[in-house]
């Protein structure tokens, strides 16, 4: 049995005591609405689709294990907006809007790594995501909030043979955790997101691969972002999400320039095992590579391995992938990058630690965003 977490009402009165939504954002030259201060998220609504922006992801990566092995997972739905006029056509068919989907998959104990992508428009139904409540699909592939207001489902096909499938129930163990400050988390002087993410969800369910269905079970992170703006001067981002063995986790991103320079803006959340959490800044924190691989398809040279620091909490962690290789070359997207499960390892504040993670790492072999 997973315990029902006991946190809804708090998150009423989180929602109550949070400043106005911003009445006055200003807004692209497509009219998409740009992220800016004060921003009051309102849960569950705030899980939905905002199609108000430009560019909206459901990042959803985790850690499985079950009689048949220990995999990583990566399932992801991605919103981005061409042009809001094109929605108020009278075709259906107009390209307002285009939806895409990838899904990975790392085999731990055998040391591979398989990946899928997909890719629609919401016309006829093909794939799309509700604005009043948390329901995003590609094609079969769907993201859900049970009628509990608490529950996520997920559903995806594997790479691999065509029934291949993972099938998952999602229980947060602690409320959503909103990243930044005043509802916002700045990406530069001028750019910025609404971003939060659900640190902690028990995982449950079912993995079906090559005929074989595993019962599995193990801890998976949220993440939810939408935005209308980016900066061109960044080249590129390393995140790292981290769920430590003591209950706290640490979502950490450094956001690299053309010049060679890391943007001031780059931070990040420590989170409390009481779901309590507090922004890092740039300074508050370090990750330095420990290593480096090149990918044999794009040639691309990527950090492999990372030391990773946070002074004000006493920790140091080593962070090794768990498979080398986890680098995807989407063709619907036209973005490459590396995203794979990690094992973590260190102290904190002296005394031995470990936990799991993900990491991605954007800009290393091409643009780091669908253009």
């Amino acid at each position: 049995m997973i315990a029902r977490p006991l946190f809804p009402l708090a998150i009423a009165l989180l929602a109550l005591a949070a400043p106005p939504r911003a009445a006055n954002e200003p807004r692209d030259a497509h009219g998409y609405r740009m992220a800016r201060p004060p921003y009051a998220f309102r849960f569950p609504r705030d899980f939905a689709s905002h199609p108000g922006y430009r560019t909206e992801w459901w990042y959803v990566t985790g850690h499985l294990s079950g009689p048949a092995g220990a995999w990583g997972f990566e399932v992801t739905w991605f919103r981005f907006g061409i042009d809001p006029a094109l929605a108020r056509g009278a075709s259906a068919w107009a390209p307002h809007t285009v939806w895409f989907e990838h899904v990975a998959l790392t085999d731990e104990a055998r040391g591979t790594f398989a990946w899928r992508e997909d890719a629609s428009r919401p016309a006829l139904g093909l794939a799309g995501g509700d604005s009043l409540r948390e329901r995003v699909w590609v094609h079969d592939d769907t993201l859900a909030l049970a009628s509990d207001g608490v529950t996520h489902r997920l559903v995806a096909r594997l790479p691999g043979e065509a029934r291949d499938a993972l099938a998952l129930t999602l229980v947060p163990r602690k409320p959503p955790v909103v990243h930044g400050a005043r509802g916002v988390s700045w990406k530069s002087a001028h750019t910025a997101s609404h971003y939060f993410s659900l640190t902690r969800l028990d995982a449950r369910g079912t993995l079906l691969r090559g005929g074989r269905q595993s019962a599995v079970q193990g801890l998976a992170w949220m993440d939810h972002e939408f935005f209308s703006e980016t900066d061109t001067a960044q080249a590129g981002w390393d995140w790292f999400s981290i769920q430590l063995d003591d209950g706290r986790e640490l979502m950490l991103y450094r956001l690299r320039r053309h010049d060679g320079t890391i943007e001031p803006a780059s931070g990040g959340t420590w989170v409390e095992p009481d779901g309590r959490s507090r922004h890092l800044t740039a300074a508050e924190w370090s990750a330095s590579a420990t290593g480096a691989w090149t990918s044999p398809v794009t040639r691309a040279r990527y950090p492999s391995g990372w030391r990773v620091r946070v002074p004000g909490e006493g920790i140091e962690l080593a962070l090794d992938p768990t498979v080398r290789d986890q680098e995807l070359v989407t063709r619907d997207t036209g973005v490459t990058y590396w995203e794979g499960s990690v094992h973590v390892r260190g102290t904190a504040r002296g005394a031995p630690i470990r936990g799991t993670g993900y990491v991605e790492l954007t800009g290393y072999a091409g643009p780091a965003l669908a253009r």
